[in-house]
């Protein structure tokens, strides 16, 4: 049998951060459409239905009052992908302009850009630091940790998706399933995704038009919106009252 050393898997001399793999290992825009081309002809299976369901105003409303971390604000308020955000580096804000540089699928540099909710929250958490990652583990890094992964001033590592998924899972079971705390170990809470997902379907639902729709979410076509055009319970209530004839002659 081949040793692993003599098969075609890529060596690395060093341990590569996330944002660099991204960056250096994700399809360009020239190789998709290439792709894209070359696959012409064949038959596409359909892609299974997102079937991700937006929370409701009011459940964001009573997460907010929770102890929640930033970056679960700064994922709704953004609309930003949940692994966008977790490879931002304090570098890459500008908290007076409310935005931030990420590097988008295919390496493109795009901008994420969010509210005072936000804006109130980062000062704090930014601290002193000035470059490295905004987002740490709440402990020293583990040995053989990439450099780029790591705080120097406080010797913390970079925040994982599944460490952030965890714990805002965690963090969200009481309100996912308005149980007791007794039941809290078999329950499960919201995920990260359901933030952006959330945040969309209410620009939608408010009357977002579909250039800001698509800017916003930055997806590349019109079809991608097509997820976020379910309009909460919530939502429907308030058309079907908006629209009351006897409400209307009250005012």
């Amino acid at each position: 049998m081949t040793s692993i050393e003599r098969t075609a898997y890529p060596r690395f001399k060093r341990l590569i951060t996330a944002h660099e793999l991204h960056l250096f290992f994700a399809p360009t825009r020239d190789e998709v459409e290439w792709a894209s081309g070359a696959t012409i002809g064949i038959e596409r299976r359909p892609a299974p239905p997102d079937r991700t369901k937006a929370l409701a105003e009011n459940q964001i409303a009573a997460l907010w009052r929770l102890d929640v971390a930033l970056r679960e604000k700064m994922l709704y308020e953004s609309a930003a992908r949940a692994d966008e955000v977790l490879c931002l580096n304090v570098e890459d804000l500008y908290p007076q302009d409310k935005h931030g540089r990420i590097t988008a699928k295919g390496g493109a540099t795009e901008w994420i850009h969010w509210q005072s909710g936000t804006a109130q929250l980062l000062p704090r958490l930014i601290a002193r630091r000035t470059r490295v990652p905004l987002f740490l583990i709440d402990r020293k890094a583990p040995a053989g940790t990439p450099t780029l992964d790591v705080c120097p001033e406080t010797s913390r590592a970079r925040l994982s998706y599944r460490r952030a998924e965890e714990i805002f899972e965690e963090n969200t079971r009481l309100l996912a399933n308005l149980a007791s705390p007794d039941d809290i170990e078999e329950l499960n809470g919201w995920t990260l995704h359901r933030l952006r997902h959330s945040a969309l379907t209410h620009d939608a639902e408010d009357g977002t038009s579909t250039p800001m729709l698509l800017a916003h979410s930055r997806h590349p076509s019109v079809r991608s919106l097509e997820r976020y055009a379910r309009p909460g319970v919530d939502a429907v209530a308030r058309h079907v009252a908006e629209r009351d004839p006897a409400a209307r002659r009250r005012t």
